[in-house]
């Protein structure tokens, strides 16, 4: 596995693997890997000839600097991971090397995505978001990049960045990755306490609930009973719990056979903010 630092560096090793009519996969991450990142490589390994996993831990898409300081930072562990999997390429640059002495986002406008969920509780977030995975783009010119559908705005707000901006990048998202009781993987995981990792499972099992009583019963009757259940529960609270229109993201009053419906949900285990969603 090749490891670069500068945009540079890496720039020139894919332009002469592009010269050589290599496709480029792009997988970008924020380290602290998991089966969950890796079954992500392993995808791009199967439909490109180079992938390029990014590891930048990018400070303009945190709302407070506490989670930036606490994000977890495994970099000897991840290079390991990544060379299991038989990874192409690490780019592992600096904030220096990404923001120069300027470290602020980009304004982007998707279309009122940014202003749903997420971002009414992540102001800026999906700003920064944007800022990162442009310039990511711009400096791998990858064919494909892949996203987990565990961050599903996030993927539908790339979408839309890459539609708006005419970017000439395949966006592929890939299904959320599980531990065996249920929870979506992510690197927060690692934060939870012994009692709180126990109770986690619990908004999956949410969420299937909702999936079965989404065939009988109204959204608002159902996101009720959402907030009933966490009120109740001693480890975790919610956030917000939405069900939405995959593509607008508008919340769903009712179910129509010929609309895709999500439920999303964002619930606190003591600081650590875990999010997950399903299709309905």
């Amino acid at each position: 596995m090749k490891i670069f630092n500068t945009r540079q560096e890496l720039k020139s090793y894919l332009t002469a693997q592009k010269e050589r009519n290599k496709t480029i996969g792009l997988v970008p991450t924020m380290g602290a890997l998991h089966q969950g990142h890796l079954s992500l490589i392993k995808k791009a390994k199967r439909k490109n000839d180079v992938v390029v996993v990014s590891i930048f831990v990018n400070p303009t898409q945190f709302n407070k600097k506490e989670d930036l300081i606490n994000y977890p930072k495994t970099i000897k562990n991840d290079t390991k991971l990544l060379e299991s999997v038989s990874c192409d390429v690490l780019f592992f640059p600096s904030v220096k090397e990404i923001y120069e002495d300027h470290i602020s986002s980009e304004k982007f406008d998707f279309d009122g995505l940014e202003h749903l969920m997420e971002g009414k509780f992540r102001q800026g977030h999906f700003d920064g978001v944007g800022t990162i995975v442009k310039t990511l783009f711009e400096i791998v010119i990858p064919n494909h990049a892949y996203f987990g559908q565990k961050d599903f705005q996030q993927l539908q707000i790339i979408k839309k960045m890459v539609k708006k901006h005419r970017l000439n990048v395949k966006i592929k998202g890939c299904a959320i990755f599980r531990e065996e009781d249920g929870l979506a993987m992510s690197s927060r995981n690692t934060r939870l306490s012994k009692e709180q990792r126990a109770a986690a499972p619990f908004i999956y099992k949410i969420l299937r609930k909702v999936r079965k009583k989404f065939a009988t019963e109204s959204t608002d009757r159902i996101t009720k009973w959402v907030a009933n259940q966490l009120k109740k529960h001693p480890f975790l609270s919610l956030e917000y719990f939405t069900i939405a229109e995959e593509k607008s993201l508008e919340t769903v009053k009712k179910r129509e056979s010929n609309k895709k419906n999500r439920a999303f949900i964002a619930v606190f285990a003591g600081e650590v903010r875990l999010i997950d969603n399903i299709r309905l």
